[in-house]
């Protein structure tokens, strides 16, 4: 219950914050320029669909690119929502009252980690009301939708884990934001990374860490339980390491 407590507590204060509003604003008119571009582009190639005996349906042309997109948008969005989360309390003092207060270190950060999260699912909610929209007019492949939104939501709640954690490590906002999406972007294309590697076990290895690699069967529609463990693990290591050292913080002070 504590942990439902600080998450309002952090959403609460993510919304009286401008950066919030100005992320959300910015972000949806991206994705709304995005949605509308490969919405024209399929419209463009509807001869050309009509002549292929498979052609790929709208899911397929126009909403998955967006969700791919957005990945990779909320790679630099992350570190701007998580760089505050530890090292703003460490700042103004308050990581103490937090300390003395009758909640465990576990709470503080899961109650901190589901804030973002909750902010972040608004944000794919309010995305995915673009795509349902074409639901009128078009058929849907609603499996393949939920698909990539699982995806997705899983890849952004890992970014944040690791934001998270990186926070707790500083005082300073900008050197956890840096430090964050320099993480990310290095697991990002650790595949890339990985398919130059000779040594097959070593590759393999590289490959198994990318996070988009385990992120693009689910926006094909492929759910393997393999991909769901790699996230969850991923989470649950820098939660782990979070409450760690925040632990270690308390025991400092």
């Amino acid at each position: 219950m504590m942990i439902l407590t600080l998450a309002q507590r952090e959403l609460r204060s993510l919304f009286y914050s401008p950066l919030a509003w100005a992320i959300l604003g910015v972000t949806q008119l991206i994705l709304a320029y995005l949605f509308l571009s490969q919405l024209q582009e399929y419209i463009r190639l509807q001869p050309q669909l009509k002549m292929m005996a498979t052609a790929p349906g709208i899911t397929d042309v126009v909403i998955l690119p967006i969700y791919s997109s957005a990945a990779f948008i909320m790679m630099m969005v992350v570190p701007m929502l998580t760089m505050r989360l530890v090292s703003d309390e460490r700042r103004n003092k308050t990581l103490s009252l937090l300390f003395s207060a009758p909640i465990s270190m576990t709470e503080i950060i899961l109650g901190k980690f589901v804030g973002i999260v909750a902010f972040i699912l608004l944000m794919i909610i309010m995305m995915t009301l673009m795509p349902l929209s074409l639901a009128t007019a078009a058929t849907l492949d609603f499996g393949l939708l939920m698909s990539v939104i699982l995806g997705l939501v899983l890849m952004i709640a890992a970014f944040i884990s690791v934001g998270l954690y990186m926070s707790t490590l500083t005082i300073q906002p900008s050197v956890a934001a840096v430090s964050t999406f320099g993480i990310l972007l290095l697991l990002w294309i650790i595949d890339w990374a990985g398919s130059k590697v000779v040594d097959e076990n070593a590759s393999g290895a590289l490959t198994y860490l990318s996070m988009l690699r385990h992120f693009e069967p689910m926006g094909k529609g492929i759910f393997n339980t393999s991909d769901v463990f790699y996230y969850l693990l991923f989470i649950a290591t820098f939660l782990i390491l979070s409450i760690r050292r925040l632990d270690a913080d308390r025991l400092q002070g």
